[in-house]
């Protein structure tokens, strides 16, 4: 059942490949995926490595108390902070330690809406247009869901999957917010529970590296399918200094990578970089040259701007008198704020879903002070939360580099009132249902795993980056396909969006190098 090593690392084979991706997480892995059988030449090139399958995997000590797994490097703020953010290097990226959320934005969160401090805006295509690869990515993800119990999802057809169901204690949430007036649904999670499959519905899923390579992440669903097919290769460890472009500054040419101390230059056609919205940015910034002083597809200046992540809290509900035995917590989600507000606070509120169950280990390492007797106390009768609210786009916040090449990032929460009535109306919620103990805390800067907005994406070259199929709008054939690309941050895990896009984008690559090799009129060496 278990692996130690995928394979060992080793340097790029060749010198030339038509397509580079830079970056094996959800963007980056679904697209090796998606061009596995195009014909295409395939350089995948990641940072970390495979993450092992060792028992340490599930012990919360391990990997809450001694970050076992944090490989980051340290981050600044503005004030010269350093901060540890919540990201992974490792093949699959950060969908590695993911909850398997893999939800649809609505139809909605394509359109401009209002909100107290300011508006969100529309993209530059449609729910609709993203349909048929929200559709092809449920597939390869094997996500579980009910289409019919959410009145904001868009949708018909059913999910590749039937819902997992909810565990007894979670099942008595659910009875109890509907008999006070609320819409609880079915989280559509990424989990292999087909007949046969290697999920056992443990405890140790969100926030875990999965034993059993069950969930649903970008590594076991696209990356080793990828590689498999013979037509992708990867070089992990494998730290990419900058992207490369020819003499006129208009076509990427390739990329300057570093594995383990050693620096060469690896040519392609196509350059695809998928490294995460800070790191994304950060390396476009990096690769400036005398055509683009200012960073690399950075014409605009908005490359490292409109840095978004969710307002987000932690919120857990206590019932002294009972004890919440459920292993898979994290199977349900309402969406009564997620279009309306209040009669005091008229705007969109956010996004509410339930967390994995939240163990002693997993709090210690921010309550060193309590003992854990009294954090075990507490959480074997604990139902645990999560609450987003959308952070709108400000040109202010932002990733830029130091002098000295560290990441920083300017970041001011917005949208402030909305996520205070969410966090206040969900407490009542949870008092009506039975929890008179309601305890919520906020979230600071290192907390990023939904980052986005840093390379966006528009029609219009003086205010974006990329085109609308997230082609670079300064370099012909520069792609950007994590969520850097998002003009908004709608208040849903955006990792399915993030793949669905992937899966569009490849589409364009594909039928791009076709043309190029139909006729010469293209001017591109791509082979097919």
């Amino acid at each position: 059942m278990f692996e130690k090593t995928r394979m060992d690392s080793h340097p790029p084979c060749k010198s030339n490949y038509d397509v580079i991706v830079v970056g094996s997480g959800m963007g980056g892995g679904t697209m090796a995926y998606a061009l596995k059988d195009s014909g295409l030449d395939v350089l995948l090139i990641e940072r970390g490595d495979f993450l092992p399958q060792e028992r340490q995997n599930w012990d919360p000590r391990a990997v809450f108390e001694k970050d076992r797994y944090k490989n980051a490097e340290k981050w600044v703020d503005t004030e010269g902070r350093e901060f540890a953010p919540g990201t992974y290097y490792y093949v699959g990226g950060n969908t590695k330690f993911y909850g398997g959320s893999l939800v649809r934005f609505r139809r909605e969160d394509f359109q401009s809406s209002r909100h107290h401090d300011g508006e969100s805006p529309a993209w530059p295509f449609s729910y609709d247009d993203l349909e048929p690869y929200y559709a092809r990515a449920e597939q390869v993800y094997k996500v579980h869901g009910d289409h019919t119990d959410d009145p904001t999802l868009p949708r018909n057809e059913p999910f590749p999957y039937p819902p997992i169901g909810h565990e007894p204690a979670i099942q008595q949430v659910a009875d109890d917010m509907r008999k006070a007036g609320f819409t609880p649904s079915n989280l559509p999670l990424g989990v292999d529970l087909r007949q046969g499959g290697s999920c056992i519905r443990c405890k140790t899923c969100d926030g875990f590296p999965c034993r059993t390579l069950a969930k649903s992440d970008a590594d076991v669903c696209c990356v080793r399918p990828a590689l498999d097919s013979g037509n992708v290769e990867i070089v992990t460890n494998g730290y990419v200094e900058k992207v490369l472009t020819d003499d006129s500054g208009r076509r990427a040419s390739g990329v300057e990578v570093t594995h383990r101390g050693v620096t060469s230059t690896v040519r392609a056609d196509t350059v695809v970089i998928s490294c995460g919205a800070v790191n994304s940015a950060a390396l476009l910034l990096r690769s400036a040259t005398s055509v683009h002083p200012d960073g690399l597809a950075n014409s605009s200046g908005m490359v490292g701007r409109n840095y978004m992540v969710h307002m987000n809290s932690i919120m857990v509900a206590i019932d002294p008198l009972k004890k919440n035995k459920s292993e898979f917590q994290k199977t349900l989600y309402f969406n009564d704020f997620y279009l309306r507000g209040t009669d005091d606070h008229p705007y969109p509120l956010g996004h509410v879903q339930l967390i994995g169950k939240l163990q002693a280990e997993m709090i210690k390492g921010q309550r060193p002070h309590i003992p854990k007797w009294a954090l075990s106390l507490a959480t074997n009768r604990s139902t645990d939360w999560w609450l987003f609210t959308e952070d709108l786009p400000n040109p202010e916040n932002r990733v830029t580099l130091t002098p000295g090449g560290r990441i920083q990032i300017a970041w001011k929460p917005n949208n402030v009132r909305a996520h205070e009535v969410l966090v206040r109306e969900t407490r009542k919620m949870l008092r009506k249902i039975g929890f008179p103990v309601v305890i919520s805390e906020g979230t600071g800067i290192e907390v990023n795993s939904h980052q986005a907005g840093t390379v966006r994406l528009g029609t219009d070259p003086a205010t974006s980056v990329l085109d609308p199929s997230c082609q670079a709008h300064d370099v012909d054939n520069l792609y950007v396909v994590d969520s850097s690309f998002f003009p908004s941050l709608p208040v849903m895990n955006p990792a399915l969006s993030i793949a669905a896009n992937a899966l569009r984008v490849a589409d364009s690559i594909i039928a791009r190098s076709g043309d190029s090799t139909a006729g010469a009129s293209h001017g591109s060496s791509i082979s097919a």
